[in-house]
């Protein structure tokens, strides 16, 4: 592991200034995905800036009127545990739920679960793949069991955020801080996949950093469920997953959003699937229908081809769920 500076902000203007300074700066909080590349060569940054003491990124606060704000820095567990996410945002309290162990669920935040970096093999071992400036996805004619069968090429890499699926589909803003403005945008365009760029998942710039992410109150009558297809039954990222959200009016589906996760390289919206719900009842055969649609699109590599039926169950189930809250 390469020697780095190690200080501590107070406020977030100090941060900002601490991180602009100087351009291989990084910020750090719970740390939990961070100090895991720099071990592995991906992170060299020369200076860790510690935000934990800033006040201004732990804001947990929300109204009829302004909805949820969500500091970067307020953790999972918190996020769980906040009585007004259960009553008016509970598929966060789910996806959050979802996430990691209960010991990295008190650690992780939501700006560092936003901003992982992948989990794939090539890319945190000695390969020097595309992510790394290769030339090479060494996925393709490789170990493929858990890359993307959505929006891949020419790096197959899955997102493997839990929160963010969830978040899209709140139709959630991040805002973006640096010294000379904040910034808000739709958390959607946050996230950039291998036809964009191929070193990074995200827009955020040197000196940037996540300050809160903003949702609005969802419409009486809007339900949540979010899913997860695991190896095993807790503490491992996704196969799948699908965050589903929707508002119910005399039985019928309004403002439909279907988000999926491990399946593709950003939290990937099924838009043809929520075509096949809105201005209809979550019968059986509209959930069927529209979870054969969530995986229209799905080019599989050699061998994850099993991640198209296990999405379109995901689906099916959790439209069916959202229907019978």
């Amino acid at each position: 592991m390469a020697r780095f500076e190690h200080t501590t902000a107070h406020t977030l203007d100090e941060a900002l200034f601490l991180l602009d300074s100087s351009g291989a700066a990084r910020p750090i909080a719970g740390g939990t995905d961070l100090l895991n590349t720099i071990s592995q060569g991906l992170e060299r940054p020369s200076r860790l800036v510690d935000l934990k003491p800033v006040a201004e990124l732990r804001t947990l606060e929300e109204s009829p009127e302004l909805g949820l704000r969500l500091g970067a820095l307020v953790t999972l567990s918190e996020l769980i545990r906040a009585p007004k996410v259960v009553s008016h945002y509970d598929i966060l309290r789910q996806a959050a739920l979802s996430a990691a162990s209960p010991q990295l669920r008190n650690m992780g935040t939501v700006g560092g679960n936003l901003c992982q970096r992948p989990r794939c093999w090539y890319f945190r071992g000695s390969f020097i793949c595309l992510r790394k400036g290769g030339d090479t996805c060494y996925a393709v004619d490789g170990e493929n069991v858990g890359m993307a069968i959505l929006g891949g090429g020419p790096c197959h890499i899955v997102h493997p955020s839990d929160l963010a699926p969830a978040l899209l589909a709140l139709d959630a803003t991040v805002v973006l801080a640096d010294r000379a403005r904040q910034t808000a945008i739709p958390l959607e365009e946050f996230f950039v996949g291998p036809r964009t760029s191929q070193r990074s998942e995200n827009v955020l710039q040197a000196g940037q950093i996540i300050a809160r992410l903003e949702v609005q109150r969802p419409a009486h009558g809007s339900r949540g469920v979010y899913l997860k297809a695991m190896e095993r039954r807790a503490w491992s990222f996704a196969l799948a997953s699908v965050a589903v959200q929707v508002s119910l009016r005399r039985g019928v589906a309004h403002g439909v959003r279907i988000v999926l996760g491990g399946v593709a390289p950003v939290p990937w919206r099924a838009r043809a699937a929520e075509s096949q719900v809105e201005g209809r009842r979550l019968a059986p055969d509209v959930a069927r229908q529209a979870a054969q649609q969530s995986v229209s699109e799905a080019e599989p590599m050699s061998r994850n081809a099993y991640k198209i039926p296990l999405t379109r169950a995901l689906v099916e189930r959790a439209l069916l769920m959202a229907g019978q809250a």
